[in-house]
């Protein structure tokens, strides 16, 4: 089957930018577009920001969003690409709630990024978005496995991309333009 679309649910994370990477791979075998989505909401909830709304603070949420997408698209392919079969949209909604209502015809791809998680508890704690898009979509989903560590390597990756590279460039720090070099984003 050749998907309409390729849409894939980022986040930032290893597992995440495995799924951007197959996913990229996948819209480029069958030509189709690929849709690159993050999905926000404001940090202490969308019940508390309708109390005390801050139209302020939600423009900086909203471009902190839109950043750290761009950022992981350049982790995750190297570049963020100019190709006009590749959006990147970054949407005010819940993850499951944004990828199902972007994904939503049913000839759409839906890729995430599948992270294994050991013993019951964490996989129950962990996987709501995996176990929300599953029941929910309209589409095909494909789940990629994120990358298999040791013991403390998600760690040792995550301090070592907040640091300054031995270059000087600043490789990880928070603020940083897109394109402006490779690095994580700490949040």
């Amino acid at each position: 089957m050749i998907p309409g679309r390729v849409v894939v649910g980022v986040s930032g994370s290893l597992a995440s930018l495995a799924a951007l990477r197959q996913a990229s791979a996948h819209a480029r075998r069958a030509s189709v577009p690929l849709v690159a989505v993050l999905a926000w909401e404001p940090p202490e909830g969308e019940t508390l920001y309708a109390r005390h709304p801050d139209r302020a603070w939600a423009r900086l949420w909203a471009e902190d969003a839109r950043l750290r997408l761009a950022r992981a698209v350049e982790d995750g392919l190297g570049a963020v690409p100019d190709a006009p079969a590749v959006e990147l949209r970054t949407l005010r909604a819940a993850p499951v709630a944004g990828l199902c209502a972007v994904a939503r015809r049913p000839d759409d791809l839906l890729v995430l990024g599948a992270a294994a998680r050991p013993g019951l508890t964490a996989r129950l704690r962990t996987r709501p978005v995996r176990r929300g898009v599953l029941a929910r979509a309209a589409c095909p989903v494909l789940l990629v496995p994120g990358p298999a560590l040791r013991p403390g390597e998600a760690r040792v990756l995550r301090r070592s991309a907040r640091t300054p590279a031995p270059d000087g460039t600043g490789a990880g720090v928070r603020g940083r333009e897109p394109g402006a070099g490779v690095g994580r984003h700490p949040g």
